[in-house]
This record gives structure tokens, C-alpha cells and sequence, in this order.
């Protein structure tokens, strides 16, 4: 009998909080590594791996005892080997920690071939957001593709999935040159052949439109009409489909421990894979000020009788607090419970937020990080960390605004897989 072909694995470079590794770990794929700067980050990753690892050993209970706050993070990750803590590789990706960060990955590697590198660098120097707030032609992040090619030297991947925004087609370097061109003569002239689209999530099932640059590299210069089919295998859903069935609370309320939900959940839920058995944390709203709230019924009235969105320089003077007027216009954003879509999930939700109207609009605040978490189709048994191991919501904000949504990341991993089984 022929032996069954290993899991697939793929290293996470840029990682962030983990959205595309969850995804890529959903359809079967193992993971070697992630590389990522942010120490809060990588701490969510490293929760996540001990979890997976856990799920392997048939004894989850450790990860139940943390989630209800009964074992400190420090005891919980010491129930798993050292290894799976040292996957998570806290380090900015430059040339000075290239030697260091490959010596990890090789390590974690044991003499396997890499089939899959995952990730875009962060995306403020290419976005039109960031470039308008200038100072980003000097910023070192533009040139974080030069250190993406040298893992692909170095490991020669059969395949890469390249992520980033929009503003990558457009965003030039001092001399006018577009970076994105650049990129793709590196990426050639390292032995590669590649292929993009641009992939709207909502298109996949996600509840946001969140429009990305989704590049793929095969290895070998010469292949073409590679580039998978990506398929909605869950249909749509609105955005209360993905809400309702979390408890009714008030701005300030609520708890990063679990908290009861209603079992009348959606289907949507399930299909998603954001539905779990596990306690789920994370619904508590920021304390809104009197000034949010007061403008949060503005936005509802707007809403509600004209069906868009508040400008914030249609406040009245007396409510605005912002220097900035130009950009983040409609920093206050309507999540309507009876769309099929929302806008993109954001991380600066924590100093400014989405505002949910709910069935019962009396809720008057804004979406709380397991609200955000499930638009950006986490699951709900995805544990948010910061640094210093006490539990805040602004870096739970941050890390989940920042994240690939995980089902769009599934999407493009089973497509990948099924090039990798038939090539």
C-alpha cells in the first residue's frame, strides 16, 4: 500500500494575532513556525499553539481551567513542551535577526522540507490611509518583502501566499517606482512564477467587505494558470446571524471570562467554524464616555432614517474631539444587524469603535472584542492575550482589527492544498 502523504506545513511570517495561520491550520495544514514583532501577539500564538497541541493529546481540560481563570497563563503554557512554546518567534524581521530567526525555524524544521510560506508584511506603509498621514516613503516596513524573499531562498517553498492591502497596487517608493512591481520581479528573479487577484472576504462568507491583495508564488519560472478557485461553501448570513445569541450588555459591561450564551445560535455560526463547546471570553465593552454615547444615537438616527453612515465633520462642534478631520470621517461606524455585510473591522475600534444596532437598540455602545472577533470569523474559543498576561481589551482590539478573517484564510488553504496534492 502506498503511505499516505504527511500534513501539509507552511511558516507564518508577519503572523500577527493568527487569523491566516488559524485558517491554514482549519484545512489540515501543520504549522512549523510564526515570525511577528508584536510581544502581545505572540503571546496569543503561543495560547493557540498550546491549545492545538492540547487538542492533539486528547486533554483539553488545562485550556478549560485557563479560560475560566482557574490556572494563571504561565501555568497553562507550562503543560506543553518547550517546543511548542519556541515556534513562536518574537522578532522584527530585518537582516540583523534573519541568521537568528532561521536557525529557530530550522530547528522547529528537523530536517523537513517547508511546503508553504504564509503572510504579508504589515500593511500601514502601503495603505492609502497611512500614506496620507505621510512620513512613510522612510518607513522600513516598505521593504519588509525583501526580507519576505530571502525565507523563500532559503526554504524554497513549493508554494507562498503573499497578503496585503489594496494600497500595494498603487503605493511607490522615492523614485516613483511602484513597490509592487518591484516585488514581482524579485519574487521571479528568485525562481518563482506568480499570480494575484483581488479577493473581497465577503465574497467567501465573511460578514465584512474586506478587500485584500491575495498573491500566489509557485516554485519554477515558467508556470502559468495556477491560481486555485476559491469557493463559498457556507453561503451569506447577516451580521445578526454572527451577534445575537451573545448576552444583551451595557457600555462598560461584561468580562474577558466566559460568559452564557444563548443555544439558539445560527447556523451561519456552525459553518464557520466559529461555534465551539468551549467557554467563550471576550464580550465586554469598553466604558464609553457620555460624548461616544451622545454620538452613537447620532449615528443610529442617521442610520435608521437614511440608511448610511455619519461623517464625524456633521457633528456638532460641541462633540468633536479629533484634530484629524480628513481621514477616519466615519470613525464611528454602523454595524446593522439585518446586513449581509459589514465594512471592514478595524483596530482602531478602541479609541473610537463600531457601534452594533442590535434588535433591541437600547444596547448603546460599542462592539465588544468577541463581537469583532466573530466578524473577522475567529472562534469563539480563541483566547486574545496581551504582553503582560493581564487581560486588555485594547490590545484584544488591535490584534483581531489587524487579522486575515480566518474563513477567508480557510478558503485559500483548501485551494492551495489541492494544488500541493495534485502537483
Amino acid at each position: 500500500m502506498k503511505p499516505l502523504r504527511p500534513t501539509f506545513n507552511f511558516l507564518d511570517l508577519f503572523a500577527g494575532a493568527g487569523g491566516l495561520s488559524e485558517g491554514f491550520v482549519q484545512a489540515g495544514f501543520e504549522s512549523v513556525a510564526h515570525v511577528e514583532a508584536d510581544a502581545a501577539a505572540c503571546a496569543t500564538l503561543k495560547t493557540r499553539q498550546v491549545f492545538h497541541w492540547l487538542k492533539q493529546q486528547n486533554n483539553i481540560q488545562p485550556y478549560v481551567d485557563y479560560l475560566n481563570g482557574q490556572i494563571s497563563r504561565n501555568d497553562f503554557w507550562s503543560v506543553a513542551p518547550k517546543s511548542i512554546l519556541d515556534s513562536v518567534i518574537n522578532e522584527f524581521i530585518e537582516p540583523k535577526t534573519l541568521d537568528s530567526i532561521f536557525e529557530k525555524v530550522d530547528k522547529n524544521l528537523d530536517g523537513k522540507e517547508l511546503d508553504l510560506i504564509v503572510g504579508g508584511p504589515p500593511c500601514q506603509a502601503y495603505s492609502l490611509i497611512g500614506r496620507a498621514r505621510g512620513n512613510m516613503k522612510d518607513d522600513p516596513r516598505n521593504h519588509l518583502y525583501i526580507q519576505y524573499a530571502e525565507f523563500l531562498k532559503r526554504y524554497q517553498p513549493k508554494y507562498f501566499v503573499f497578503e496585503n492591502v489594496l494600497g500595494l497596487l498603487s503605493a511607490r517608493d522615492p523614485d516613483g517606482e511602484l513597490y509592487f512591481d518591484k516585488m514581482k520581479k524579485l519574487f521571479k528573479e528568485i525562481g518563482y512564477s506568480i499570480e494575484y487577484k483581488t479577493l473581497n472576504a465577503v465574497e467567501f462568507g465573511v460578514l465584512q467587505n474586506r478587500k485584500r491583495i491575495i498573491l500566489i508564488g509557485k516554485r519554477g519560472q515558467y508556470h502559468e494558470n495556477f491560481y486555485p478557485e476559491f469557493i463559498n461553501d457556507i453561503g451569506y448570513a447577516t451580521v445578526k446571524d454572527a451577534l445575537t445569541d451573545l448576552p444583551k450588555i451595557q457600555a462598560g459591561e461584561g468580562s474577558h471570562l466566559p460568559c452564557e450564551i444563548s443555544k439558539n445560535q445560527s447556523k451561519w455560526l456552525k459553518l464557520a467554524n466559529i461555534s465551539t463547546k468551549f467557554p467563550v471570553t471576550w464580550h465586554q465593552s469598553r466604558p464609553n464616555t457620555k460624548q461616544d454615547l451622545e454620538i452613537y444615537k447620532s449615528v443610529v438616527q442617521v442610520w435608521n432614517e437614511h440608511k448610511k453612515r455619519l461623517n464625524y465633520n456633521d457633528l456638532p462642534e460641541r462633540l468633536k474631539s479629533h484634530r484629524v478631520t480628513t481621514s477616519f470621517t466615519d470613525r464611528f461606524k454602523i454595524v446593522a444587524a439585518d446586513l449581509p455585510a459589514s465594512h471592514t473591522v478595524v483596530a482602531h475600534m478602541s479609541k473610537d469603535g463600531h457601534h452594533y444596532i442590535h434588535p433591541d437598540i437600547e444596547q448603546n455602545r460599542s462592539l465588544t472584542p468577541r463581537e469583532a472577533a466573530r466578524l473577522q470569523t475567529f472562534p469563539d474559543d480563541y483566547y486574545f492575550e496581551s504582553q503582560s498576561g493581564k487581560p486588555s481589551r485594547t490590545s484584544a482590539y488591535k490584534q483581531i482589527g489587524n487579522a486575515v478573517p480566518v474563513l477567508l484564510a480557510r478558503v485559500i488553504a483548501e485551494a492551495i492544498k489541492d494544488n500541493l496534492k495534485n502537483d
